[in-house]
């Protein structure tokens, strides 16, 4: 059954029906069992959600200011996409996210961000309803102590390589990122698991046992 013509459609039914750990599953069926980024990284708030492509940016520590403040952030910010999601890795001695970047991402129509590090400006960035997860809020600045070295590259993070172009789903049970190539398969089962979730769920609640439930529709 086709759920979805195009990725706005899929981005959207994502968002609006599905949760991470039914995705993962999925994943796990399909045999891609390590997709979930660490548990470390975690909402600036409880409801936000992302799904969109990865835009990938890798990054790297400095210790002294650099003949190209930021590296190639800027470049990074400004060519991001409609639907894509900055998702960056590779430093550790300052915030990777704040304020202004938000606004450029949001300007561009961007999906969310998730960084590998830290984020700051956080009342100003609530402020734009633009879903950011990071690992932490640190208000140290990155201007004499990170460079973007590069971006729409292969990067890691944890357990998952992540190539530019993969789809990022986000909430508040972690980040997940879905092989581009697996993408379309992946999120309509995912669909039609959560939708018999709901009836394993009605039959539980009542009285079917949960040995029954799932003799009767493979479904925990």
């Amino acid at each position: 059954m086709k759920h979805f013509q195009n990725d706005d459609e899929m981005f959207s039914l994502m968002k609006d029906k599905l949760y991470t750990p039914v995705v993962g599953d999925i994943l796990d069926a399909m045999g891609f069992a390590h997709q979930f980024l660490p548990p470390y990284l975690h909402p600036l708030r409880p409801d936000m959600k992302i799904a969109g492509r990865a835009c990938t940016v890798l990054e790297q520590d400095v210790f002294c200011p650099q003949k190209k403040p930021f590296g190639y952030l800027t470049e990074a910010l400004d060519q991001l996409r409609p639907n894509d999601v900055y998702l960056a890795t590779g430093a550790h001695n300052s915030a990777l996210w704040g304020e202004l970047l938000t606004a450029t991402a949001k300007a561009r129509h961007a999906a969310g961000a998730v960084v590998d590090g830290y984020t700051r400006d956080t009342p100003q960035v609530l402020s734009q309803n633009f879903p950011v997860f990071a690992k932490d809020r640190w208000a140290q600045d990155s201007s004499i102590r990170t460079n973007v070295v590069d971006f729409r590259c292969p990067i890691e993070i944890g357990q998952v390589t992540i190539h530019d172009g993969d789809v990022v789903f986000a909430d508040i049970d972690g980040v997940l990122i879905i092989p581009r190539e697996a993408a379309a398969e992946c999120i309509g089962k995912a669909i039609e698991k959560a939708s018999g979730e709901k009836l394993v769920r009605k039959a539980i609640e009542e009285g079917m046992s949960a040995t029954e439930a799932f003799a009767k529709f493979g479904i925990l």
